[in-house]
């Protein structure tokens, strides 16, 4: 009787290891989109004063996923890359 209790414990606590890693596994991917989701829309609203700014001096990056990615993964020295470019380009 002691024999299958200890038996049923130690299948329960490796079912929830396994549940573990996987859990662990799949939510891995959607945390890295829920990442990319928001710094591209922080990369959006970052490009948005500054068009918003630059207008007054009819200087303004344009709007574009890539833009918007370039913006949000590197925040503001991926800003400053883009007025680089737009300067040299």
């Amino acid at each position: 009787m002691a024999a299958d209790t200890l038996q049923l414990i130690l299948a329960l606590l490796f079912l929830g290891f396994l549940l573990y890693l996987v859990g662990g596994l799949l939510l891995k991917p959607l945390r890295l989109a829920f990442k990319i989701a928001v710094n591209s829309f922080l990369g959006l609203l970052l490009l948005w004063v500054f068009n918003f700014m630059g207008s007054y001096f009819s200087f303004t990056i344009p709007l574009n996923w890539l833009t918007v990615l370039i913006a949000g993964f590197l925040g503001i020295p991926g800003l400053l890359l883009l007025i680089f470019f737009r300067l040299v380009l």
